[in-house]
């Protein structure tokens, strides 16, 4: 069932994903030509501020409804059992990056890393994954502190009275204890954006403009093939046989 969040969010996310695509062709109609280092960046640029938008948009909207986006009702089922705490994981990026290196789709350019790249990148998967870690313990303080004494005791009194005033002054303290723990979820959800973008921010860092816009249309691709797939099943008619069989195999060494 949707919530009102949920069908506001439902309309943007579409538009979003919509303009994705747009970007995404051309990311693989700009690796193609003999663009200049500026026009790459732009488009690089414009990508990025794509991606900031979804998550401005996604913490104004979770602010008035956090449990929309832990069973966000915009996404289909595949997508939903590829997502770790509102969102893509932050580690996927390096098992992307690898295998992009290996069967250069979307592009050449992540094949051609130099061993420096190659160090620095390894550096930010070994600090990402300590940060996943870190996001993972605080959602698991959350979910323990649900059943901790105070909660239990709330529950028992909520059953055992259902009349007069009693009611009011219990379900008063259920909501301010559901307020807080709501409250959690938002913080867990913002501190795994962050490093979401922590994670895309680095790997474009290490990268020169040829070799974000390959990365950039690599990552557009698994989100946008993974959307197609959990509405309709694999559509990758558009991509020539050999990329199709090149684009599976990296999608299912990232899953």
């Amino acid at each position: 069932m949707k919530t009102q969040v949920g069908e506001r969010f439902s309309e943007f996310f579409d538009k979003w994903i919509c303009q994705l695509d747009d970007y995404l062709q051309q990311l693989l109609r700009v690796s193609k030509e003999s663009s200049s280092e500026g026009e790459l960046q732009v488009l690089v640029s414009k990508l990025t501020s794509h991606y900031k938008e979804f998550y401005t948009v996604k913490w104004a909207a979770a602010h008035e409804d956090v449990l929309a986006f832990y069973c966000p009702v915009w996404l289909s089922k595949l997508e939903n059992a590829c997502s770790w705490l509102t969102g893509w994981k932050p580690s996927m990026m390096f098992r992307l990056v690898e295998s992009m290196r290996t069967t250069r789709v979307p592009g050449p350019g992540l094949a051609e890393l130099t061993e420096e790249q190659v160090r620095k990148i390894e550096q930010l998967r070994v600090k990402i994954k300590l940060e996943e870690e870190k996001v993972e313990r605080e959602m698991e303080r959350q979910q323990v502190a649900m059943a901790d004494r105070k909660m239990v005791e709330l529950v028992r009194m909520a059953s055992r009275i259902r009349n007069g005033e009693v009611v009011g002054q219990v379900d008063g303290l259920v909501e301010v204890a559901l307020k807080g723990a709501l409250a959690g979820l938002e913080r867990v959800m913002k501190a795994a954006d962050c490093v979401r973008l922590k994670t895309l921010k680095g790997v474009l860092d290490v990268l020169n403009p040829s070799q974000s816009v390959d990365f950039l249309a690599g990552t557009c691709m698994v989100q946008i093939q993974l959307r197609q797939w959990g509405q309709k099943g694999p559509t990758l008619a558009e991509l020539p046989l050999q990329q199709q069989c090149s684009f599976l195999r990296h999608v299912n060494q990232v899953l």
